[in-house]
């Protein structure tokens, strides 16, 4: 996917290749770089006249400067209307990704929803003897492309506002104090078309990704609402095409990861918050480069729309990477790969004697996981970085030692403090901290850490005792 919202770039972005890209001008460039030709009710291509968009000399067309400005006061009038005032049109997002699902989903069938309920009940009953955390979703749903968007819309806005409000903040924050006091009112207005702009990226992304997701789990958090393990048959009726296996197998091996994570989430209960956290840290660590911008702005004509396309794609406005950043997202990429190990370790365990092609079904999701299927480039676009389990397979096998070891309710055990489950350098040797003692009581670790008395503190004033 070729958009990047909140200011980001693709990740392999190439700085040499851009500043070449910005010497052609823009006649070369993108003819919708703000996104918004994708905007119910607008031309393709944009508002005739803007920078960039067809429509004249220099890509502006002042015969069309009325229409334009009509254009705009109704995209205005839209975000007051249907926005909540954050940094993403969230209804417009919505809006946008049923319309472009509506054309290619149908409304499911009977024997579908009852497929999807079926493989769930079968699932369960196969993940009871070899996991402890007893069934943790209460019901079963399948869902059209359509109705996931629905569902999963309150967790991305979960996901999205933290980077994309600090994104807001920090060019607010970039901008001189006289810039800011003389924009005034304009601020306002410029926080609404950033809300719409983002609100259209995040709606083709939900578009792209709820034509081909397979399950409510399939980037690692669950999007839809608690315990409702939910399927999308359509989807996985087009992904079965593409296996040499039958499609109710599919079905059931799908249905036994959704499962396996409903489990995993439903019973470790910081698990969740320490993934938006560390979500939310990755946001917290946004900075823009306030030289930079200054610098490059000195030589901007304002009058020249030209220059200020050229300055805007030349990566003018994206945020640097910050160690606090590349921190929390080895937090988070070391979390997913636990997550997706253990589901993996165990889904292996309840299915590979009974289906028999589950072994090449397995490596199958662990590529789409590993490699960035679709689930990760449209979280990578809408959200700025990526939910990739890079290391997936030394977790898995981590977490089947675990299990070979200590049993299912020791290997399980781990999941009952953030501080016991294993380290990013604990993937590098699974074996190794299988081996370690201190884990082989968990929670007697645990109250043995409660217990210990903090050191004293000599330049505390307070009195011992």
């Amino acid at each position: 996917m070729g958009d990047n919202p909140f200011g980001f770039g693709p990740a392999d972005r190439d700085k040499d290749r851009d500043r070449d890209d910005d010497r052609k001008g823009p006649a070369d460039g993108p003819q919708d770089p703000f996104g918004l030709g994708n905007l119910p009710g607008m031309p393709p291509g944009g508002i005739p006249g803007m920078p960039g968009m067809p429509g004249g000399p220099g890509g502006f067309d002042v015969s069309q400067l009325g229409q334009m400005l009509t254009q705009l006061g109704q995209m205005l009038s839209q975000a007051q209307s249907s926005g909540d005032g954050g940094p993403v049109n969230y209804d417009l997002a919505a809006q946008l990704a049923r319309q472009r699902l509506a054309a290619t989903t149908s409304s499911l069938t009977g024997a579908q929803r009852a497929a999807v309920s079926d493989a769930v009940k079968l699932a369960e009953l196969w993940l009871d003897p070899v996991t402890d955390f007893p069934a943790g979703a209460t019901e079963t749903k399948a869902w059209s492309a359509t109705e996931w968007v629905t569902a999963s819309m309150p967790t991305w806005k979960r996901l999205c506002d933290p980077v994309a409000r600090r994104m807001s903040g920090a060019w607010v924050e970039a901008m001189p104090e006289e810039v800011r006091s003389a924009a005034g009112p304009m601020l306002a207005m410029l926080g609404q078309m950033g809300g719409l702009a983002f609100g259209s990226q995040l709606g083709n992304g939900l578009a792209q990704l709820g034509a081909e997701v397979l399950a409510s789990t399939e980037i690692g958090i669950p999007l839809g609402p608690d315990r409702v393990a939910a399927l999308l048959p359509e989807n996985i009726e087009k992904f079965t095409k593409d296996l040499d296996r039958p499609a109710s197998e599919v079905m059931i091996f799908l249905a036994a990861r959704e499962a396996a994570h409903h489990r995993l989430f439903a019973h470790v209960p910081w698990l969740t918050e320490r993934l938006l956290g560390a979500v939310e840290a990755y946001a917290h660590g946004i900075q823009i480069d306030t030289s930079r911008i200054e610098e490059l702005t000195r030589g901007i004509d304002p009058a020249n729309p030209a220059a200020i396309e050229e300055a805007m794609q030349s990566g003018l406005f994206e945020p640097q990477t910050t160690p606090e950043q590349q921190a929390a997202l080895a937090r988070l990429e070391t979390l997913l790969a636990l997550i997706e190990g253990w589901v993996d370790a165990v889904v292996a365990d309840a299915v590979g004697e009974r289906l028999p092609g589950a072994g090449a079904l397995r490596e199958t999701l662990r590529r789409r996981r590993a490699s960035g299927g679709p689930a990760e480039q449209t979280f990578a676009t809408v959200v700025g970085l990526e939910l990739r389990p890079r290391r997936l397979r030394a977790a898995s096998e981590l977490w089947r030692l675990l299990g070979e070891q200590r049993g299912t309710a020791g290997r399980d055990a781990l999941w009952a403090h953030p501080d016991l489950v294993p380290t990013a350098d604990d993937l590098d040797d699974p074996a190794a901290f299988v081996a370690r003692k201190e884990i082989g009581d968990p929670m007697a670790e645990l109250e043995k850490l409660a217990g210990q008395e903090a050191p004293e503190d000599p330049e505390d004033p307070r009195p011992k005792g």
